[in-house]
């Protein structure tokens, strides 16, 4: 397989080239835009999920300042993100017969509130910078990135685990994200490692946007549990969709990003770029490691799915020339083209919070885990006519959600061990 395939295929196992979408209306974002098609509608609908738009605009018409708007913007999307992980732990309502595990009600109906906030026009006087401000408040606080709430105390171990949105939605609005899922049913949990010591798992939630990658969310997130101090963190792992079939312990992170669509249909292909004002290792690395004890969790036989060890990358070797595609890992002075995760933002990611272990924490375990590709069941591929969801799909997403669980706790093992 070529550089770009082996690129790519870990992070967007479909289609490479985007097909022709319409613009979005006027005053929404490319994702807000496509919450008129039947498909999010109805995850919606099924959910009870489709109240949280309208409820929500409701709210915005009675707010008569912007202290009182930046209350209500946070308290919102931390309503909402308490929602979707309370009923993918089966608490409270259902809202509908949508299955209880299923992430892709949040990520709509974030986007409904976010297309209400953009185009909201209240009495008072309102800056764009301060409507971007409720809008970044928005989307941390209804994404688990500002609740992490880690305990203290030494008898237990705590962990951040991170999530993505659903992506590709252009190929497949029904789309669902197994890595969202594992975070909404693992947020405030507790499981126990194999000494018997409690481990607490904290989670968040990134959406599929460079920009917001370049802004710095992934290290304003996960910065103050990476700290020194009584409650920070022992274990991290980030998650996302990778390849059909099985999981993949990512060995190796680079410093490149690739250049396909974004859920917002940019592109960008450059060096990974580093927020100013954050803890870095300088000069930049082209590479980062893995600290997960992944010959642990590949043996530990952890579910229905096989779990590699995977080493690959792709480099321009020392000296210059075109890419080269390494099974064992990069070679010494080597520039990075992809990592074992691809040259996707689940590579950056890894890349992201293992160069901010090491510039802040490097002893701390951490790293990035692929999980299988989503896939609905015989005969429901087809978006145009197909369901947006079926029992195999409910399985197999329920079958992932419970090996990542497996997965974190023999990690935590390991950390409960040292």
């Amino acid at each position: 397989m070529g550089a770009l395939g082996v690129a790519l295929v870990a992070a967007v196992p479909m289609a490479l080239t985007a097909p022709a979408v319409a613009a979005p209306a006027a005053g929404s974002t490319v994702e807000e835009g496509r919450l008129a098609q039947a498909a999010p509608r109805e995850i919606l609908r099924r959910s009870g999920f489709d109240q949280w738009e309208r409820e929500f605009a409701q709210g915005l018409a009675r707010v008569a300042s912007f202290p009182e708007a930046r209350r209500y913007v946070a308290d919102e999307g931390r309503a909402l993100w308490r929602r979707a992980v309370d009923r993918a732990q089966g608490r409270g309502p259902d809202g509908g017969d949508l299955s209880r595990d299923d992430d892709r009600p949040l990520y709509w109906a974030r986007l409904g509130m976010t297309k209400e906030l953009r185009q909201w026009r209240p009495e008072f006087a309102l800056t764009e910078a301060r409507r971007d401000a409720l809008l970044d408040s928005l989307e941390q606080s209804s994404r688990g990135q500002d609740s992490i709430a880690l305990p203290g105390g030494k008898e237990v171990l705590r962990v951040v685990v991170t999530g993505f949105d659903p992506f590709q939605l252009d190929d497949d609005a029904r789309r669902s994200n197994p890595s969202g899922a594992a975070a909404l049913a693992l947020d405030g949990t507790t499981v126990r490692t194999a000494s018997g010591k409690p481990a607490r798992i904290e989670t968040a939630v990134f959406p599929v946007r460079w920009a917001d990658f370049a802004a710095g969310t992934v290290e304003r997130t996960l910065l103050p549990h990476f700290r020194s101090g009584p409650r920070q963190a022992d274990l991290f792992t980030t998650v996302s969709q990778g390849r059909p079939g099985r999981f993949d312990v990512e060995r190796t992170n680079g410093a490149w990003r690739g250049g396909y669509p974004d859920n917002a249909r940019v592109s960008r292909t450059e060096q990974v770029p580093i927020p100013a004002g954050v803890p870095t290792v300088r000069p930049q690395p082209q590479w980062t490691t893995t600290s997960l004890p992944y010959a642990r969790i590949v043996a530990a036989g952890t579910g229905p799915y096989p779990v590699v060890d995977d080493t690959a990358v792709t480099e321009i070797p020392a000296g210059g020339g075109a890419p080269v595609d390494r099974p064992d890992g990069p070679t010494p002075g080597s520039t990075a083209r992809a990592g074992g995760g691809g040259d996707y933002l689940s590579n950056e990611i890894a890349y992201r919070a293992t160069l901010l272990r090491d510039a802040v924490r490097p002893g701390i375990p951490g790293g990035h885990l692929h999980t299988p590709v989503l896939e609905f069941g015989p005969g429901n591929t087809d978006p145009a006519d197909g369901q947006i969801t079926d029992p195999v799909f409910v399985r197999n997403r329920t079958a992932i959600t419970g090996q990542v669980r497996a997965v974190v706790t023999v990690a935590a093992s390991e950390a409960a061990r040292k």
